[in-house]
């Protein structure tokens, strides 16, 4: 069992930063994947980033893609996500996930099987 917590999330103007953690407990040795999704009200959970804890290897969603980095510590039990140049269509509830299970960690939520609670970031006009 894997249990994530996220954390650093909050409200800034367009243009701004924030800095999401993520940090695994448990079984964490099991995990071969982490990475980041969010949700709007109303609207689908999206991925945003994932990353292989492995080798490091990260993908990214299209729409934040060069304005966010994922990131991970030595010790591969947090994972971070950097988010530069904010939008406002960044606004969203963000939430951290992990993957034990075979095969690509994808950006849906089926690759899945660990997820956090959820971190609120807002970003104003």
């Amino acid at each position: 069992q894997v249990q994530l917590a996220e954390s650093g999330g909050g409200s800034v103007q367009a243009g701004g930063s924030l800095r999401l953690s993520c940090a695994a407990s448990g079984a964490i040795y099991s995990i071969r994947c982490m990475g980041w999704f969010r949700q709007s009200p109303g609207k689908e959970r999206e991925g945003v980033a994932t990353l292989y804890t492995g080798d490091g290897r990260t993908y990214y969603a299209d729409s934040v893609k060069g304005r966010f980095t994922v990131s991970q510590d030595n010790a591969k039990n947090t994972v971070y996500l950097q988010m530069n140049s904010l939008k406002p269509e960044d606004t969203a509830m963000y939430y951290c996930t992990a993957c034990s299970r075979p095969g690509l960690c994808l950006l849906i939520r089926d690759s899945w099987n660990y997820w956090g609670q959820g971190t609120q970031v807002t970003v104003s006009s």
